[in-house]
């Protein structure tokens, strides 16, 4: 008896799950195997935000520099949640994501641009923002360039834990984008975008969901790095160095895959941790290197070279 197409639509994602699994599995085991949990939490935030980052440049080829802007954005609401309101702290990480998707529907305009004019004007409001949050002016508010203190509420477990269930969310979105019809047409959208749209795809309508997935990822990541952080600084949240990070980590495990993100999160920031904190001089040298090579051999990340091994049987 044949498959019905129901069927064999869930069996696409049956690998996915399998990953989720693996993630989840993983997520338990490091703590007892990573002494450094402050290293593992940060390695576990760049996962989130390169795995973000992928669902939109990824899936439509809009390349955010900004990206930390949402990240901060979640960041400070959260923050400021938990000192003004009496909700509990998971509460308040997801109102940070909510506050993420606020800002991401002011900024929505921003899609009619492309290319390189994105990327500018989408890192320009992510400067934007962090100027208005360290604006001494509002320290009443922000906490101006002094920042913000909620050490009342820090839990390193629980905000690990929350962050965890974040890249599960946003890898399990990853999962649906490549193997659902939504996905597909996606694809075809970031291939042909005029073409996509004559054969009745709305094509503004769905690189505005994922635009705003994207920011719901990073607000959340925010969130519960600020818990973690508990005390920090508009630099912290704001620092150009997580978008380049989510960035480059992202290119070299493979955009528009699932997997490739993770791997280069984790192989990377492995490296990082291993040579760059110890001898920066040296890591920023071998650093670029590596760029320079993956740019010049392996422009669609290290998942391609595994696809191509897996293709000649290697």
């Amino acid at each position: 008896m044949k498959s019905s197409a129901p069927e064999n639509g869930l069996r696409r994602f049956v690998p996915g799950a399998g990953l989720l699994v693996i993630l989840l599995a993983a997520s338990a085991v490091l703590p007892h195997v990573i002494g450094n949990q402050s290293l593992l939490f940060t390695l576990v935030t760049y996962m989130v935000l390169a795995q973000g980052l992928n669902l939109l440049y990824g899936f439509t080829g809009y390349l955010p520099f900004g990206y930390v802007g949402f990240f901060g954005c979640g960041g400070y609401a959260t923050a400021l949640l938990v000192l003004h309101t009496h909700l509990p702290v998971l509460f308040c990480v997801l109102g940070g994501g909510v506050a993420a998707v606020a800002m991401a529907v002011l900024l929505a305009p921003l899609l009619r641009l492309s290319g390189a004019y994105f990327s500018i004007a989408n890192l320009a409001a992510s400067q934007i923002l962090y100027f208005v949050v360290a604006n001494p002016h509002l320290k009443d508010i922000t906490g101006g360039p002094y920042g913000l203190k909620i050490e009342r509420v820090y839990d390193p477990a629980a905000s690990y834990a929350t962050m965890v269930a974040v890249l599960l969310f946003a890898t399990a979105v990853g999962i649906y984008f490549r193997n659902s019809r939504f996905g597909l047409s996606l694809r075809a959208m970031t291939q042909d975008a005029v073409s996509a749209s004559m054969a009745g795809l709305d094509v503004v309508r769905a690189r505005v969901i994922v635009w705003l997935i994207s920011a719901l990822v990073a607000g959340l990541a925010g969130g519960a790095y600020a818990w973690n952080l508990s005390v920090f600084y508009p630099d912290a949240l704001f620092t150009l160095q997580i978008s380049v990070f989510a960035i480059v980590f992202a290119l070299f495990g493979g955009v528009g895959t699932v997997v490739g993100p993770l791997l280069g999160a984790a192989i990377l920031y492995s490296f990082y941790a291993v040579i760059g904190i110890s001898t920066p001089q040296y890591f920023e040298l071998i650093y670029g290197l590596l760029i320079v090579l993956l740019v010049l051999f392996l422009p669609n990340g290290v998942m391609s070279l595994l696809a191509r091994w897996r293709k000649n049987g290697v």
